[in-house]
């Protein structure tokens, strides 16, 4: 698990160019693709933190991005509703809302069956 600032450079065999991005947390379960200063890979899970000032850039770009490069997973906490989304890829590459937890709940992932986070102790 690895937090801000952490340089991932995203690649595909799909895609021509590659992609820096920042996440605010990442999971990496590929040693491989660690290098001196970044990451170079896909990360099987991303967690962004909404803000204002990000809203737009995390709900659409980063989301249509991380899809594209086959982020595994993507969660989506939003601090101004006390909510926490889980997209995860289904098998044609898309993201479908697979958790959402709103004020209290436990979100669980999907691609680690053990990680879940209570709502409540997120935004105490």
């Amino acid at each position: 698990m690895f937090a801000a600032p952490t340089d991932i450079e995203l690649v595909s065999e799909k895609l021509p160019e590659r992609k820096v991005v920042i996440p605010d947390l990442s999971i990496i379960c590929d040693e491989t693709g660690f290098k001196e200063t970044k990451y170079v890979g896909v990360p099987t899970l991303i967690v962004e933190i909404l803000s204002p000032s990000n809203q737009a850039h995390d709900l659409v770009t980063k989301f249509n991005l991380y899809m594209a490069y086959g982020v595994k997973e993507y969660w989506m906490i939003n601090p101004m509703k006390e909510a926490v989304t889980v997209y995860a890829l289904n098998e044609e590459g898309l993201y479908e809302q697979a958790d959402i937890q709103v004020g209290t709940g436990i979100v669980q992932s999907v691609c680690f069956p053990g990680l879940s986070a209570d709502i409540q102790e997120i935004f105490r």
